[in-house]
């Protein structure tokens, strides 16, 4: 009877507990509290779909672990089945001052505090300063951005000096040297036989664009200068003709214009015929990395200005007129002359070990040697070019410019052909 009664009571229990449960009487759960529900229980109360964020906070409760005061709210908030509520309950729950006590915010802070950024490699600086360089060249406003400059070549630049009036330039050039006494005489005697008379009209035109300056109002002036600069760069885009840029190519200053005295336009069209040929195009770059060596270094342009100038000299002290003659040409006669001025310079630069400190005593002995043996330089840039066209190893070699990057040319204490006394009356021209 007893028994029974229990057991009758039991499953009145029971069925009266489960008439009278409700949601808001247990919460989520579907037993009374502190009752641990039976399996089959369990199935049928567990939810048909369990949220995919509930999952993610138990695992990062599993991962944080369970202190007292977690336990206790659980305990006293929700069943321990209810794995959402529990896990944002338990987060809830743990105060402030016990979340560094936890083990892993505790490494998490480790790695953080113990942070420190690496050492920045010498690559990485290069590269920085290559940008910041790229940075101060400002692109050309309107059309020419979408339509990059075309490059120009020497024949059409050439072209534009043939067909413009050059009547108030040409009225300044001296064609000769004005010798006068035994300088005559001796001149006449032994001196080198005039140009033929048939050539006079080319020789005086390129002493006349040699007294033309850089307009940057002119089309072609400026084509000529970008077409320079892309060559000897690499790069596609156009440049503005005014800015720092210049300055990596050896110029002085923001305005290649100033550094064309004593030589004018003719300096930049013996550049762009540099740099426009393929062939002769290799060697203006070898002079070009020669001119960046860390040790060194020269402003490049500067120096082709120079060089320039020795050829116009030349050319009025008739040392080319032989060469002229036997080819009955002039200016293809001057160019390669320039050309293998530089090449001698280059070759002489590297070798001998010279220095910015000895530019102006290379360029005086060049002269001399240029105006004295000229048939000599125009061989040895012969056999250089029959080389580079063959892929043997070029005069210069290979320049390993390791170290310190070399200055700006503002920075260098450039000495010109210019800025030394000549060595006699015939060394001296208008500049």
């Amino acid at each position: 009877m007893r028994g029974g009664a229990r057991g009758g009571g039991g499953g009145g229990g029971k069925a009266s507990g489960a008439r009278r449960a409700s949601p808001g009487a247990f919460g989520r759960g579907c037993g009374a509290p502190g009752m641990v529900p039976g399996r089959g229980e369990a199935e049928r109360c567990r939810p048909e779909r369990e949220p995919r964020l509930g999952r993610r906070r138990l695992g990062l409760r599993s991962a944080l672990g369970r202190g007292p005061e977690v336990e206790s709210v659980s305990a006293g908030n929700s069943p321990p089945n209810d794995k959402d509520s529990s896990a944002l309950l338990a987060f809830r729950g743990i105060p402030i001052s016990e979340l560094k006590n936890h083990s892993l915010l505790r490494a998490l802070t480790t790695e953080a505090n113990g942070w420190a950024p690496g050492v920045v490699s010498p690559e990485v600086l290069r590269a920085q300063e290559e940008w910041e360089a790229v940075q101060n060249i400002q692109p050309e406003t309107g059309s020419q951005t979408d339509h990059p400059t075309q490059l120009i070549s020497f024949s059409e630049a050439l072209q534009h000096f043939q067909t413009i009036d050059l009547s108030s330039f040409k009225k300044r050039i001296q064609p000769t040297i004005r010798r006068t006494g035994l300088a005559a005489l001796r001149h006449c005697l032994f001196g080198p036989p005039k140009l033929h008379r048939g050539l006079r009209e080319e020789r005086d035109l390129v002493l006349t664009i040699a007294q033309c300056g850089l307009d940057s109002r002119d089309p072609t002036h400026g084509r000529v200068l970008k077409t320079i600069y892309k060559k000897l760069t690499g790069s596609k885009f156009d440049c503005a003709l005014h800015g720092d840029h210049w300055e990596d190519l050896g110029f002085q200053g923001a305005n290649p214009a100033t550094d064309l005295r004593g030589a004018g336009f003719l300096a930049l069209l013996h550049l762009l015929y540099l740099v426009m040929d393929s062939k002769t195009l290799l060697m203006a770059q070898e002079i070009f990395r020669l001119s960046h060596h860390h040790i060194q270094q020269f402003p490049f342009c500067l120096m082709s200005v120079n060089i320039t100038r020795i050829a116009i000299q030349a050319l009025r002290e008739e040392c080319l007129s032989r060469e002229c003659n036997r080819q009955q040409k002039v200016i293809p006669v001057v160019n390669s002359f320039y050309a293998a001025t530089f090449l001698h310079l280059a070759h002489v630069w590297k070798t001998q070990q010279k220095t910015i400190a000895d530019s102006g005593f290379v360029l005086k002995d060049l002269e001399v040697l240029a105006k004295k043996s000229p048939r000599r330089l125009l061989k040895t840039l012969e056999i250089y070019l029959a080389g580079v066209s063959k892929g043997q190893t070029s005069l210069l070699g290979a320049q390993k410019c390791r170290g310190a990057p070399a200055p700006h040319s503002k920075d260098l204490t450039f000495t010109g052909v210019c800025d030394l006394p000549p060595h006699s009356s015939e060394g001296t021209w208008p500049v």
